[in-house]
């Protein structure tokens, strides 16, 4: 067993680590990211009454009201339980007395960390899924519903214990170059685990089906044209067995990129929404988006590392954790602990970027299909499916909104037809 990182050249190799990740996040961020994505700058959002009408915005307000709340609550749950086990010695005794070669120690810990996390969480899941039911948003059983959560779980564990492996084997065979080795690692495994993704993980929650032949298909081919992206093919996900709200992604890079639509929306919408959307995923395609957000993730995780490192550098921190460093296979609850804390506090920085990623490919899919008004009528859609609220709280949506709210998108489409 070996200690923590050697005093000062282990800190100025964690410190070297956070400075070149962090540096290479910013550099990327400045040339991948479209800072100014609406030419003439983003115009003023329409009001929400252009949108939706009066009743479905009372309806919309009254399911968010409840989503938020039940959201909220299980975040802080969550945090409250990583920070119980993660910043006192609780984590370090889960598996009692049990004396394990290290790597069964650190999948141990992991399963045990995830499960009780879960577990506390689970009530407020719980109410969230009825409340879901209830509205008339997931057309899951309770029981099918809990499935997918060990599923979840399940990839969890294996995901996380594959991390925190290559985190503890590192700090274990360099002493003070782990955070150096352990960041080039993490930073290879989230490229790798992003070109995975959609052959390992999105197969195990839904089936895929090619899009049939036909007009819809010739239509869409021909966006993926205009927009310049090669395209093999368009899968359907059989969603309605989950949810009857509304969507399409596009995931994976080079070989495994593929763009993918749900059966909910292909059932109940006519093909020029169809088609607006999927334009909107071609433009993720075209400009790489998908590279982008790895490349950033992997610059982020060096920075992350280097992070970690200074932490446990800290002799008060690792004695009220009750564990040596980095070394130590019972590290796995601290280290979880601030990978939740630095994934909130990072949630502005992530958000930012994603919503100017999304309103450049909605100028794309305007500008390839000229057809604005069906990008109108797709939002309108998308936010009734969905009961958005379509002018959520600023701090709320800096924090979360992952995409520009259904206002500014509305308004975008305005702008764009007008040009």
């Amino acid at each position: 067993m070996r200690g923590p990182a050697a005093g000062v050249g282990g800190r100025r190799v964690a410190w070297a680590m956070v400075l070149l990740g962090g540096a290479a996040f910013v550099a990327l961020a400045v040339l991948l990211v479209p800072w100014q994505p609406v030419p003439g700058g983003r115009p003023p959002p329409v009001a929400d009454t252009d949108v939706l009408t009066a009743g479905e915005l009372a309806r919309a307000e009254e399911f968010v009201r409840t989503a938020r709340l039940l959201g909220w609550s299980s975040l802080a749950v969550s945090l409250a339980v990583s920070a119980l086990l993660g910043f006192t010695s609780l984590g370090t005794r889960l598996l009692g007395r049990l004396r394990l070669p290290w790597p069964l120690t650190v999948v141990g810990l992991v399963a045990g960390v995830l499960l009780l996390g879960r577990l506390a969480t689970l009530p407020l899941g719980l109410l969230n899924h009825r409340h879901r039911v209830g509205a008339g948003l997931s057309t899951q059983s309770t029981g099918a519903w809990l499935v997918d959560v060990a599923k979840g779980v399940g990839l969890g564990i294996v995901v996380t214990s594959i991390a925190l492996l290559v985190l503890v084997g590192c700090a274990r065979r360099w002493r003070t170059w782990w955070p150096a080795v352990a960041g080039a690692l993490a930073a290879g495994l989230v490229v790798v685990g992003s070109f995975v993704y959609p052959v390992l993980v999105e197969p195990l929650f839904n089936d895929f089906t090619p899009l049939e032949d036909g007009p819809l298909r010739e239509q869409i081919l021909g966006v993926a044209e205009a927009e310049e992206v090669v395209v093999d093919d368009v899968l359907v996900a059989d969603a309605s067995r989950r949810t009857t709200t509304l969507n399409a992604y596009v995931s994976g890079f080079g070989s495994t990129r593929r763009v993918v639509v749900y059966d909910t929306l292909l059932e109940s919408q006519p093909d020029d929404q169809i088609v607006s959307v999927v334009a909107h995923e071609l433009a993720h395609a075209s400009y790489d988006d998908v590279v982008t957000g790895t490349l950033l993730g992997a610059a982020g995780s060096v920075a992350g590392v280097g992070l970690l490192a200074l932490v446990l550098g800290s002799a008060r921190v690792r004695r009220r954790a009750g564990v040596r460093g980095a070394s130590d296979p019972r590290v796995v609850a601290l280290v979880l602990a601030l990978a939740a804390v630095g994934g909130v506090a990072s949630s502005p920085v992530q958000s930012t970027i994603s919503r100017q990623i999304e309103a450049r490919a909605d100028v794309a899919a305007l500008t390839a299909t000229g057809d604005a008004a069906a990008f109108v009528e797709l939002q309108r859609a998308l936010c009734r499916r969905s009961l958005c609220d379509p002018t959520p709280p600023a701090w709320s949506q800096l924090w979360f909104g992952s995409h520009p709210t259904a206002v500014e998108r509305v308004a975008l489409a305005r702008r764009i037809s007008r040009r």
